[in-house]
């Protein structure tokens, strides 16, 4: 992958329209808060005493994906998603729809939390695919491109139960020819923005060659045009930088605002040579960043890139937020992200990466 074609699968997200020179591409990670009546509904679901079968809870998922599809695109984001309305859990929800794997009941995690955690009894397999029918559904219901989140084969892996592999690894890499399968699937329903989430890579940051050898898989036939990212959550990046820059993907999705950025000066030596999408909102607090505050975070993204190589995201998932909170950080996101754009076409903001 050249730098080249770096810049070509990032141009086919500008719109056409696009008031600017510059384009700050703006996105999201993935997970967005479910509407309550969401939530309700799959109560009724599970209830055998209802009559609200499965025809009733697949249109209320619809109603969830297009309503907050629709938050995206009035918040004005480049590169929308769903918010996730489909999916119940990052490692449960794919897990359930891998030949391997089985559960056996909820297992604590931390406090008062528990998780599904499913086990690998058997050699993992892929049988239908898993999201082409939420991207379609997706690209129905805008005009904007779709960006889609991958739960990463490392993660699947590392958050399961191995009871039939020699070992993790062999596990994720066998993981990781699944996802390059879906990934053809979804190609072939027209997307072209991939992410791949690898948050427990931030937990054991001294396995990324794993995760490096699962990115080659999962990379492996990929058309030159599909933009490839890689999310990986807050952690020490001191122990997986520079040596990520040898993974085959287009752009690094970091959590660098809720700390911040007192790590930002981990990617400036040697030079980022990918594109970097910055974390410019804090997902741990309900408070709203304002737009200067946010103009502000976006422009120390250029000591790492310059402006065509930056993508403008929040630092993770907004899930766990309130969905007003959600919103307006979207909002705001958004509108710094336009007053950068247009302060580097007067001028105005001084660039000094450190690959200058």
């Amino acid at each position: 992958m050249s730098s080249d074609g770096y810049a070509d699968t990032r141009s086919q997200f500008r719109p056409g329209d696009h008031p600017t020179d510059h384009f700050l591409l703006t996105t999201v990670v993935g997970s967005y808060p479910k509407p309550k009546w969401l939530n309700r509904a799959k109560e009724l679901a599970e209830d055998e005493e209802r009559a609200f079968d499965e025809e009733n809870l697949n249109e209320a998922l619809d109603d969830a994906a297009r309503l907050i599809t629709d938050e995206h695109v009035r918040a004005g984001i480049d590169a929308v998603v769903d918010g996730e309305m489909r999916r119940n859990e990052m490692v449960e929800y794919f897990a359930d729809r891998i030949e391997g794997y089985e559960f056996n009941g909820p297992v604590k995690v931390w406090g008062h939390n528990y998780f599904d955690k499913p086990s690998v009894a058997d050699e993992v397999g892929y049988d239908e695919p898993w999201l082409v029918d939420e991207f379609e559904f997706t690209t129905g219901v805008t005009d904007r491109p779709v960006k889609v989140p991958i739960t990463g084969p490392y993660t699947l892996a590392s958050w399961s139960f191995n009871e039939h592999y020699d070992s993790e690894a062999e596990l994720a890499y066998e993981l990781a020819d699944l996802v390059n399968t879906e990934i053809d699937a979804l190609v072939e329903s027209g997307a072209r923005y991939i992410q791949i989430d690898e948050p427990a890579l931030a937990t054991t940051p001294d396995d990324h060659a794993i995760v490096g050898e699962c990115l080659e898989h999962i990379a492996e036939g990929i058309p030159e045009d599909v933009r490839l990212g890689l999310h990986v959550c807050y952690g020490d990046y001191s122990r997986i930088y520079p040596e990520i820059l040898d993974m085959p993907v287009h752009e690094y999705d970091l959590e660098l605002a809720n700390d911040g950025y007192e790590q930002l000066e981990v990617f400036t030596e040697p030079e980022f040579d990918k594109d970097l999408a910055l974390g410019v909102v804090d997902v741990h607090t309900a408070e709203v960043e304002t737009v200067e505050e946010i103009k502000a975070n976006i422009e120390r993204g250029f000591e790492v890139v310059p402006p065509e190589r930056l993508t403008v995201s929040p630092d993770c998932g907004l899930k766990l937020l309130p969905r007003d909170a959600a919103y307006r950080k979207m909002e705001n996101m958004v509108q710094a992200a336009r007053e950068v754009e247009s302060g580097l076409d007067a001028g105005e903001i001084t660039v000094g990466y450190a690959g200058e």
